[in-house]
């Protein structure tokens, strides 16, 4: 190995160090894009709810990701949220980045959050066409060649990678992990066995607290939470009673499980965007202004915004925080 190539590696590591730090430390924040009533991005307001993303404790912070509605922010919206994020996180936990759509787009939002300050890059699912597991190799490889910054392949929907794949993917010497989205435990237990031994994994799931308990018996119990975006008191409580474990039956998780988060999985998929449009209306019930949605998404019906406030009050009650 070259003086420079050892020079290219340790931020790399030193992410990838930072990372791991983190997701045993806390959930991962996704925190949402604040928008005005018009629909325009709202810097004050989206600085205010990342400030109180962080003084929560996240293991690392992904703007501009799927709960932060990327696929619906320009360049330069999507410049301002990312400079956002890294200089209210000021280092003290990692900034990541999300990306996507083919290669060529997602090198160009990739330059953008280079400049801005990210830790490292989340690479989103590629929009609209099924491809080959070497087209999927070769869309890391292309962006890969485009950025310094580490990677975090995800995969969801369209995009899941076998056992040999991920065995390229990983000699990419910038792709450092992958976020799973599918819940496939016998896939993502043979990709684990696969990877390098540095290799991060985190359970992407939506609503990733419902299968933590069974991501974490094959290797994985890091995880995102979009629950943190809106009441990080009862994602924290959850985190901590899993990672710590609450006595022989489980108590906490099984309250917060049956009580709170499968309710809320039963209310989320009910309409489709609901994953987002709900986690925006929690905040807003919270006092956070992060805004509305933008189409396609829609907004919650007023029936189903006041299931999401009784739910949202029963979960508060069981960690003994307030609406």
């Amino acid at each position: 190995m070259t003086l420079e190539s050892d020079a290219t590696d340790a931020p790399v590591r030193d992410t990838v160090r930072r990372l791991r730090d983190g997701m045993t430390r806390g959930v991962l924040s996704f925190p949402l894009t604040s928008f005005h009533d018009d629909g325009s991005l709202d810097p004050d307001g989206f600085r205010a709810h990342v400030a109180a993303q962080i003084a929560t404790a996240p293991g690392a912070l992904f703007p501009a990701c799927g709960t932060g509605e990327f696929f619906s922010l320009d360049e330069d919206e999507y410049r301002e949220a990312v400079t956002i994020a890294v200089e209210e996180a000021a280092g003290r936990l990692p900034v990541v980045a999300g990306i996507g759509y083919g290669w060529a787009q997602a090198a160009r939002f990739a330059r953008i959050a280079e400049q801005a300050g990210a830790d490292a890059l989340l690479v989103l699912p590629h929009y609209l066409v099924a491809a080959p597991q070497d087209g999927l190799v070769a869309q890391l490889e292309q962006i890969a060649a485009r950025t310094r910054l580490p990677l975090i392949a995800y995969q969801r929907g369209q995009v899941a990678f076998t056992a040999a794949s991920l065995k390229r993917v990983a000699r990419i010497p910038t792709v450092i992990g992958l976020k799973d989205g599918h819940s496939d435990l016998d896939r993502l237990q043979r990709l684990t066995l696969a990877a390098p031994e540095d290799f991060l994994f985190f359970n992407g799931a939506a609503t990733a607290e419902i299968q933590a308990r069974a991501y974490a018996t094959v290797g994985v119990p890091a995880y995102s939470s979009a629950v943190h975006a809106f009441a990080p008191e009862i994602a924290n409580a959850f985190f901590t009673a899993l990672r710590d474990g609450d006595g022989p039956d489980d108590k906490t998780t099984q309250r917060l499980l049956r009580d709170f988060y499968v309710p809320f999985v039963e209310l989320r998929d009910r309409v489709p965007g609901y994953a987002v449009s709900l986690v925006k209306a929690a905040a807003r019930l919270r006092g956070r202004p992060v805004g509305p949605v933008r189409a396609p998404l829609t907004e919650p019906s007023p029936a189903d915004l006041a299931t999401l406030t009784t739910l949202l009050n029963t979960g508060l009650d069981l960690v003994g925080a307030a609406l």
